[in-house]
């Protein structure tokens, strides 16, 4: 399928039908890509929206018009088993009026469409403050005027023809399957969000944000026993684009295999998975009990976003997420001691919406405020949450952190993670160095099963490679590792991190949260760390 096709297909070949005779009709021909250059049709759309609203009585508008592309490409062996391109494109208004929130969205942008959206909006404000406790404190926010970012890419990946990610995914399969693979799956997801924001605080914000996963699941088959072993990818979601899946440059770490840094070459990956599952055959089955283990950030990544992420986010501390998601062991009487111990005085935890490369990368949240960094955990102690405008006063805080997100248009934006990413060590310090003291360990890569307490506080991780460590030494594979603790312990069992020669990134793709669902995508960096005497368990034994 041709670019032009997948553009136009499913929704800007119906633009006439979208605007039907309004204000904008005129300006936009029927079969005009939407770009970011429309900036100037889309802020008469804003600006359509915001009198609107204030004519009915908001006393604080904003606007976000978006366009939403998603591509998904999932294979397994030769067969090419689905391509799904989806488009969506139109309109959330959010008011405050009467003190109170009101939310409304429409796919037809026409000028009186618009116009009574708002309207409903502010209507549904008004019903909202009958119920009202305490009206809506906003943070301050300046107005940026009219402004503009967009992720840094070389290659746009929805520019790709899909004959080529194809032949790419079916070339991984083929690698895997000549390897001795006996099943393997590969998918690559492509999200561009192009997004405008318009407030009554003066901001014309155009946004126009790319992410990219390739992953793929390798199976080994014992015939013989008909036990069977797989092995993941190793890639991680980026905030990038095609250029990603281009190799640029690759180390050794310790002779294991090969860890892509900035770029991803996910036909060496299959290959080396095809071999690693095999041998995790034969792997020894782990003896449980006390080991001390050097995770790497490709397993690490996501215990931080469960453990670390997910507890600072100020609405599960204040329970808004208890019927879904659950709360947090991280309540505001932990924070205002300004004493409690969530990790050991290597642990240095930050909140980032501007790391590039990473999934949470963005230049301003979808309530309009321009991105930062900020710490969570310093030198161990909690010191932060993750906050959005109308937050910010219950914690004394006079801007908001800038963590308002919403996946679609049509989706009220509320709090969600933004990056959250363990700093590197301070002091030069390899991942050698960390494996050399270690008397009894396991080094483990990749993620796998999980699972952890509605608090964010008990927990258990497994991986996708889990190597022994004797006197200092890696010895051989183990298999059916599982490692537990609390997240309190576990944190403040780490010893030692590695420099920032090994930071690296991680992310989770999809992370849901509220209702109704929403996804998003957050990244989480760290270097290689080590935990002293954490509880493994064997995941095969019968009980």
């Amino acid at each position: 399928m041709k670019r032009r096709d997948f553009l136009y297909l499913t929704g800007l070949g119906l633009g006439a039908a979208v605007l039907p005779g309004g204000a904008f009709a005129k300006d936009i021909p029927a079969d005009a890509p939407w770009t970011t250059g429309d900036a100037a049709i889309k802020k008469q759309m804003a600006d359509v929206a915001l009198n609107a609203a204030k004519s009915k009585g908001a006393t604080y508008t904003d606007v976000r018009i978006g366009r939403y592309l998603n591509q998904s490409i999932l294979t397994r062996e030769n067969k090419v088993q689905n391509i799904t391109n989806t488009e969506s494109y139109g309109v959330g208004i959010r008011v405050i009026a009467n003190g109170s929130w009101g939310f409304a969205a429409t796919d037809i942008l026409t000028t009186d469409n618009i116009a009574k959206t708002a309207a409903l909006a502010v209507a549904i404000a008004k019903e909202n403050a009958r119920l009202l406790v305490e009206p809506v404190q906003l943070a301050p926010q300046k107005g940026y005027g009219e402004v503009s970012w967009q992720t840094p890419i070389i290659k746009n990946a929805f520019e790709i023809p899909i004959k080529e990610k194809v032949d790419l995914l079916l070339g991984v399969n083929a690698a895997a399957l000549s390897g001795g693979a006996n099943f393997i799956n590969s998918s690559l997801f492509c999200v561009n969000e192009q997004k405008y924001f318009a407030s009554t605080e003066g901001s014309y914000i155009d946004q126009d944000i790319h992410r990219l996963w390739p992953t793929f699941t390798v199976t080994k088959l014992d015939k013989a026993t008909g036990k069977f072993e797989t092995r993941n990818a190793l890639s991680a979601p980026v905030g990038m684009g095609y250029e990603y899946l281009i190799p640029d440059k690759s180390e050794e770490i310790n002779g294991i295999f090969t860890i892509y840094k900035k770029r991803y070459n996910m036909l060496e990956d299959a290959k080396l998975a095809t071999k690693q599952a095999g041998e995790k055959l034969t792997a020894k089955p782990v003896e449980p009990g006390k080991y001390d283990l050097v995770l790497d950030p490709t397993n690490l990544f996501l215990t931080i976003h469960e453990s670390v992420g997910h507890p600072t986010e100020l609405d599960r501390v204040l329970g808004y997420e208890a019927n879904f998601a659950g709360t947090s062991f991280l309540t505001l009487d932990k924070w205002q001691s300004r004493k409690f111990q969530f990790g050991s005085n290597v642990v240095n935890f930050m909140a980032d919406k501007t790391q590039p490369g990473s999934l949470g990368a963005v230049g301003y949240d979808d309530e309009g405020v321009e991105c930062k960094k900020w710490p969570l955990i310093k030198e161990g102690v909690l010191v932060n949450y993750q906050t959005i405008r109308d937050q910010a006063h219950i914690l004394g805080l006079n801007e908001s952190q800038g963590c308002c997100y919403a996946d679609s248009w049509h989706n009220v934006q509320f709090q969600r993670m933004p990056n959250v990413s363990l700093q590197p060590g301070k002091t030069p310090l390899s991942v050698d160095d960390l494996i050399k003291d270690v008397e009894k360990g396991i080094y483990i890569f990749g993620r796998n099963s999980y699972s952890i307490d509605q608090q964010r506080y008990n927990f258990q991780f497994s991986g996708q490679l889990c190597f022994e460590i004797s006197k200092g030494k890696i010895t051989g594979l183990l298999k059916d590792v599982a490692y537990q603790a609390n997240t309190q312990e576990f944190w403040n069992a780490c010893t030692a991190i590695a420099d920032e020669r090994d930071y690296r990134m991680g992310g989770s793709f999809f992370d849901g949260k509220g209702q109704p669902g929403q996804v998003s995508a957050v990244s989480h960096g760290c270097s290689t760390a080590r935990f002293n005497g954490i509880n493994v368990i064997n995941t095969g034994r019968k009980i």
